[in-house]
C-alpha cells in the first residue's frame, strides 16, 4: 500500500511541477493539442458513419427479421464505438508523446537538472530522428501488448457477473501499467534502457506503477483532461523513474526551483 500511495503522490509532485515552470507547462500543452483534435476528428467520423460501416461489414445479416438486425447491428456499432475510445486512451499517450518528443524530452531533461544534486541531466546523445524512431517504435510494441490484453479482457466482458465487476477493474489497471511505461520511457530512453528492460523494471514495483498509472488512466476518460495532464504526467513519471533506478534526488517541493537555473527557451534546446 506503501508504493501505491507513492506513485499517487508521484503523479500530485509532476503537477506541482509544471505549475511552477509556467514555460514548461506551456509547451508542453501543445502536442497534446494537437492529438486532441486528430482524435476528435476520428471519434466524430466513426459516430456519423459509424453504423454505415457495420451495414457494410455484415452483409450475412440484411436479410434478417426485425428487430433482429437493428439490434444486432446497434450492438456491433456501440461495440466498436466503446472499442475506439479504448483504444484512444490507450494510444493518445504513445502519440502524443511522438509528436511531442522534442518538447517532452526537453521537460523531462528540465526536471532531472531540477531533482539532481549536480544539477545535471542524463543525455541520450542520440540525434533527433533517432530518437523518434525508438520512440515509435517502441509505442507501437507495448501497442500491441496492451491490444491483447484489450482483446483478452473485452472476452472475459461477456462471463456473467465476473465480465460486469472483476474486468473493468483489471483493465483500468492495464492501461494505467501501459500508460506509466509510455510516460517513464521519455527518460528511461536517455538512460538507454531499452523496452525489455524497462518492463522488467516497472513489473519490478506494479503497486506503484499502478498507484501513478490508474488514476491518470482514470481521469484521461474525461474529455480534454489528458491535454492538461500530460505535462505534469511527463515530470512525475520521471522523477519515478529516478526511483526506479535509485538515483538521488534533491527534494525542491519546499524551495522551489533550484539547481536549473532559469527557463530553457525552446522545446529540445537542453542537451543538443
Amino acid at each position: 500500500m506503501h508504493d501505491l500511495g507513492a506513485g499517487f503522490g508521484y503523479l500530485l509532485k509532476g503537477q506541482r511541477w509544471v505549475a511552477r515552470h509556467g514555460r514548461q507547462y506551456g509547451f508542453g500543452l501543445v502536442p497534446g493539442l494537437i492529438t486532441l483534435v486528430l482524435y476528435l476528428a476520428a471519434l466524430v467520423a466513426l459516430a456519423l458513419w459509424g453504423e454505415d460501416f457495420v451495414g457494410w461489414a455484415t452483409p450475412f445479416a440484411d436479410d434478417w427479421a426485425s428487430p433482429w438486425q437493428g439490434l444486432f447491428r446497434w450492438f456491433l456499432t456501440a461495440v466498436l464505438f466503446v472499442l475506439a475510445l479504448l483504444l484512444s486512451v490507450l494510444t493518445f499517450t504513445a502519440v502524443t508523446l511522438v509528436i511531442g518528443q522534442p518538447f517532452y524530452e526537453n521537460l523531462s531533461e528540465k526536471v532531472d537538472r531540477d531533482l539532481s544534486p549536480d544539477g545535471t541531466a542524463p543525455e541520450s546523445g542520440l540525434p533527433l530522428w533517432r530518437e523518434l524512431w525508438i520512440s515509435a517504435r517502441d509505442s507501437v510494441r507495448v501497442l500491441v501488448r496492451a491490444l491483447v490484453w484489450g482483446v483478452l479482457l473485452f472476452a472475459l466482458g461477456f462471463l456473467p457477473f465476473v465480465g460486469q465487476t472483476a474486468v473493468p477493474v483489471i483493465g483500468f489497471f492495464v492501461t494505467g501499467f501501459f500508460l506509466t511505461e509510455e510516460l517513464t520511457a521519455v527518460a528511461l530512453q536517455r538512460r538507454d534502457v531499452d523496452l525489455r528492460a524497462r518492463l522488467t523494471l516497472l513489473r519490478s514495483r506494479k503497486t506503484l506503477i499502478w498507484g501513478f498509472g490508474t488514476p491518470l488512466g482514470l481521469a484521461f476518460l474525461v474529455p480534454f483532461v489528458a491535454v492538461f495532464l500530460m505535462p505534469g504526467a511527463v515530470a512525475g513519471a520521471t522523477m519515478m523513474a529516478r526511483d526506479l533506478l535509485g538515483e538521488d534526488t534533491e527534494d525542491t517541493e519546499e524551495g522551489g526551483e533550484s539547481g536549473a537555473g532559469g527557463e530553457v527557451g525552446e522545446p529540445g534546446s537542453a542537451g543538443r
